[in-house]
């Protein structure tokens, strides 16, 4: 009776470990939720908008410029923030960098500051998500799975440098698959540099096309800074940076 009781409170410990842990799994994804919706509740979005940018400029320009240094620190957290909680705010922050910072110094911290922030919600996702993809999804997809993991460099980097996909959502998906850490962040790092500096780059222009754009009365967009030839360039890159991966899955397939 006494060891039937015994066995009994062991097993109930041991129930509420394990949903203690399913919790904890998804805990860091649940607060990169959290802050989501936080933010957008406090209406924190709007201070990274251009519009707000361009009317804070003379006062931001002022605190930087006697601030430099806390001024950076404080740019590199808010960008690794922005990043790891989604707000959708990665190329007006880079822009704005450009202006205040300078092309280069602004490419160099948010290349940084992005794969950081990347890698955070990676690890958030992947951690609630493990490998579900393998576990749930039939076998078609599974296969696909495979190929992406056996040349997860590759398609990571293409998948960085074409401008096709929301950078959150790059962001995310590795998670369902089997994807390396060092992986993940050496291709966020490497495929992410060129589209960064011509942002950080178009922003030591944006004095002009803001000054414009108040004459005019209308809000400034980055679709005024960005233009058809900046993207056809980051297409071009991303072609050529699938080649090398589309010729090892041809070979692959050959060879099978």
């Amino acid at each position: 009776m006494n060891r039937g009781m015994t066995m009994a409170d062991k097993a109930l410990p041991a129930t509420e470990k394990g949903g203690g842990r399913s919790f904890l799994r998804f805990l860091p994804l649940v607060v990169i939720v959290f802050g989501l919706c936080l933010g957008y509740a406090m209406g924190w979005h709007r201070f990274l908008s251009l519009s707000y940018l361009a009317e804070s400029r003379a006062d931001l320009g002022t605190f930087i410029q006697g601030n430099y240094a806390l001024a950076l620190a404080g740019f590199f957290l808010a960008y690794a923030l922005a990043t790891a909680f989604s707000f959708p705010a990665a190329s007006v922050l880079t822009i704005v960098a450009g202006l205040f910072f300078g092309w280069l110094v602004a490419g160099i911290v948010v290349a940084f500051a992005a794969t950081l922030g990347a890698t955070a919600l990676f690890l958030a996702a992947r951690s609630a998500f493990g490998d579900v993809l393998h576990r749930r999804l039939g076998d078609r997809v599974a296969r696909l799975a495979d190929g992406f993991e056996k040349d997860a460099f590759g398609y990571l980097l293409v998948l960085r440098l074409a401008p096709i996909f929301p950078f959150w959502v790059i962001n995310i998906a590795p998670a369902l698959f089997s994807v390396p850490v060092r992986t993940y962040v050496s291709a966020t790092f490497i495929g992410i540099l060129p589209g960064t500096f011509a942002y950080a780059y178009l922003g030591t222009g944006l004095d002009s096309v803001l000054d414009a754009a108040r004459e005019s009365g209308r809000d400034i967009s980055i679709g005024d800074l960005v233009t058809p030839q900046i993207t056809i360039a980051f297409a071009a890159l991303a072609l050529v940076a699938a080649i090398p991966t589309a010729i090892r899955a041809y070979r692959n397939r050959a060879a099978g």
